[in-house]
């Protein structure tokens, strides 16, 4: 699932992609592109698209000023990125969950290599051709680094676009240190070609020797720096998918044996994190990050709209396929105004407050007003509406094991 988001970063909003796949999350990956890319450069959707496909979800982004973020590029910096990374990397926390594997490609190795020790939860960290310092991008700028030094900048070509570099960014890119490399305290995987033309492999070495354990270094043969060739990328995402099984072990999915028509809940994090089964499924249930919880599925009550909804869907195309009615699409949407955890903490309070459960039916197709009628006149004779509107007794019992 492909999800194209926006979020804030220095005043700015940054344009971010979100893959993730359709099973359980094995965990969020945080993905820095090389220098003036962008998050959509061949190698770094192929990489993702691969560790999709193997649990990770994966979140890259256009720094400011690239692809379609805001910003002005001559504005920014390396120090601007890191802060940009972070920034998304906030954003991973509260909405989703917060990034446990960081991936930098080129300069955005240095960048991820720089920002790491910032996010406790981050527990490895990959560059691809990363240089060991930061610095070494000024090369790319060497027949201009007079007129930038004495007119304040200059407009550079790198590849088929033009950049204005200003002095600024020169400045920042010399005042960088390396000495978080051996304070990292993570996991460390440097790959790098041999053969790279733009990022000599001697700075993998320099990164390597720095570093403390863990660390593997794995070289890429004949590959270029922007892994060009689909070939390499597909094997950069192989290895790191292996390489980091590790540091983050491939969750374990629970087997339960349950009769037709029961349904098991068990805690899993001890916190808000559920397990939900049945006979034949599978899923999670939970709140919110910004809660405390790990966004890792519905909350309660939106299991309890789902049930409403879905159910009423299905009476709806049930009744409408006997009757050959041409209904083409059905969707339904709900909406609870109450708060599941301001609820929960009321537990032991004896008050009953009517609610309402809101419930929106759009019924697409050529339909006649009295097959509308007689449609919405069914979707109040679904099961689990009924099942609501009887007053059903919980009957609640301790069991003993």
């Amino acid at each position: 699932m492909r999800t194209k988001v926006e979020f804030p970063s220095q005043g700015q909003n940054l344009a971010g992609l979100l893959e993730k796949p359709d099973q359980t999350v094995r965990a969020y990956v945080l993905f820095a592109h090389c220098f003036t890319c962008g998050k959509d450069i061949a190698a770094a959707s192929r990489i993702s698209r691969f560790l999709v496909q193997q649990g990770f979800a994966v979140f890259r982004f256009d720094f400011t000023g690239l692809g379609n973020s805001d910003g002005d590029f001559a504005n920014t910096n390396f120090s601007s990125n890191i802060e940009d990374l972070l920034s998304a990397a906030g954003f991973l926390e509260q909405h989703y969950q917060a990034p446990q594997l960081l991936i930098g490609h080129s300069l955005g190795g240095a960048a991820v290599l720089a920002m790491a020790a910032q996010l406790p939860e981050v527990k490895a960290v990959v560059t691809i051709g990363a240089p060991f310092e930061a610095s070494h991008v000024i090369h790319n700028f060497n027949a201009h680094l007079d007129t930038i030094e004495t007119s304040g900048q200059a407009k550079v070509s790198l590849g088929t676009r033009e950049f204005t570099i200003k002095k600024q960014f020169l400045d920042d890119l010399r005042n960088q240190t390396t000495t978080h490399i051996q304070g990292l305290k993570k996991a460390l995987l440097v790959l790098h070609s041999p053969v790279d033309a733009t990022v000599d492999i001697s700075d993998a070495e320099k990164i390597y020797k720095a570093a403390k354990h863990p660390k593997s270094f794995v070289s890429l043969d004949t590959a270029d720096h922007l892994l060009s060739k689909s070939i390499d990328s597909e094997y950069v995402a192989q290895t790191i998918s292996g390489w980091a099984s590790r540091y983050i072990p491939v969750a374990k999915i629970s087997q339960r044996t349950l009769e037709a028509g029961h349904v098991l809940v068990s805690e899993l994090d001890h916190k808000f994190q559920q397990e939900v089964f049945t006979d034949h499924h599978h899923w999670f249930a939970d709140e919110p990050t910004k809660v405390g919880g790990q966004n890792t599925g519905p909350d309660p009550y939106e299991h309890l709209l789902a049930a409403l909804g879905t159910c009423t869907a299905m009476t709806i195309r049930l009744y409408a396929n006997h009757k050959k009615i041409p209904l083409e699409h059905v969707e339904v949407s709900l909406s609870h105004e109450r708060n599941y955890l301001e609820d929960a903490g009321k537990a032991a309070e004896q008050n009953t407050q009517i609610e309402a459960l809101i419930r929106k039916v759009q019924l697409i197709g050529p339909l006649s007003d009295s097959e509308r009628s007689r449609l919405m006149e069914i979707a109040e004779r679904c099961p689990v509406h009924r099942t609501l509107h009887n007053n059903p007794q919980v009957v609640t019992t301790l069991v003993d094991k």
